[in-house]
């Protein structure tokens, strides 16, 4: 089938493959999406122009590994796409974490599971404290030289962890990280601080994860009621409930209501609006689309080539900035023209 309409796309940094606008992230494939389901996902999401796929090895336990591998052998292959996963949480036999024996058993494990030789995008799915980062590092560069990899990316770390990441690459010689895989949205903006300035400093590309802030800014949960049912957070009580009283609060209701305003303005989902801003953001180079279902990908695959006014974007970005930057932020926004800090509430 024909492409349905043009996805942008970029490059990811320090030598990265051209990603969509929009990845697939399919966390959901084969826990709360039935393989078919699954499958009608990757078909809408391919011929909506997408080519960037993402998937991890703890998700399903393997599960959506598996299933992409078996879509992609019915497609003849996954060679026109960019396929990303991640390694470092699912224990393979007798190892644990982002050491070499850990990181080389997961990545042949993924590729068995993927049905495939190679992975373009390899992510770390976070910190290990236990390993030396040069022995990760030197591991990644082993599996890039035997050709099971292409590019390395971590996700889930913090701006010194990334930072200390980078320079030991560069000092050793071995492979820079291409991305960063954050949390990211107009409800969770931490990664302002650190992570996002030393991204744009070593050419390192954003994957957000999360753009709609676990469903909230979908506007489908309530401030009035903790939710129930066939929702991210309902389907588990004990989780939902910890995560909804989190995020239930006056600056989230207060977001929402602006996304809400900005949305009736255009005649189209909040969820469009909410994707619009994070499109916007230094740095971002695809964003991470995860559905249950064949309809919710569908309409947020619509918001491709949607675009918010500038005055929106401020608008947005004030009503969920931070009331005040802390220190030293607010010190090198002012006085050292740090545009990144001296920008966030603007």
């Amino acid at each position: 089938m024909t492409n349905i309409m043009e996805m942008p796309s970029c490059p990811l940094g320090n030598g990265g493959p051209i990603v969509s606008k929009f990845a697939l992230g399919t966390m959901t494939f084969g826990v709360e999406t039935e393989e078919a389901e699954a499958f009608r996902q990757l078909d809408l999401y391919t011929d909506h122009g997408g080519i960037f796929i993402d998937t991890a090895d703890v998700y399903g336990m393997g599960l959506s590994e598996e299933i992409i591998g078996k879509w992609g052998r019915q497609r003849g292959g996954m060679d026109n796409f960019v396929l990303a996963t991640k390694g470092r949480f699912m224990p393979p036999a007798g190892s644990y974490g982002a050491s070499r024996n850990s990181l080389v058993a997961s990545v042949d494990a993924s590729l068995k599971r993927l049905q495939t030789e190679t992975i373009d995008v390899y992510f770390v799915h976070g910190w290990d404290r236990h390993t030396d980062i040069i022995e990760t590092l030197s591991t990644l560069d082993e599996l890039v030289r035997a050709g099971k990899i292409r590019n390395i990316a971590w996700s889930n770390v913090s701006g010194w962890q990334l930072q200390k990441i980078f320079m030991t690459a560069r000092a050793n010689g071995l492979p820079l990280p291409a991305a960063l895989q954050p949390q990211y949205n107009l409800l969770e903006r931490g990664i302002e601080y650190e992570v996002l300035p030393c991204c744009l400093e070593n050419d390192i590309a954003l994957t957000p994860w999360s753009p709609l802030g676990g469903g909230w800014l979908t506007g489908k949960y309530s401030n009035l009621e903790r939710p129930t049912g066939k929702t991210r957070l309902g389907e588990d009580p004990n989780r939902g409930v910890e995560a909804y009283d989190l995020r239930n609060t006056d600056k989230t209701q207060d977001i929402i209501e602006t996304v809400r305003i900005i949305a009736k303005r255009h005649d189209c989902p909040t969820s469009h609006v909410a994707l619009s801003w994070l499109a916007s953001r230094p740095g971002v180079a695809s964003i991470l689309l995860g559905a249950r279902t064949v309809d919710q990908l569908k309409s947020n695959l619509e918001a491709v080539q949607f675009n918010l006014e500038s005055s929106e974007l401020i608008e947005l970005t004030k009503v969920s900035s931070a009331a005040s930057l802390p220190y030293p932020y607010n010190f090198l926004g002012e006085w050292c023209e740090m545009d990144v800090w001296s920008n966030l509430g603007t």
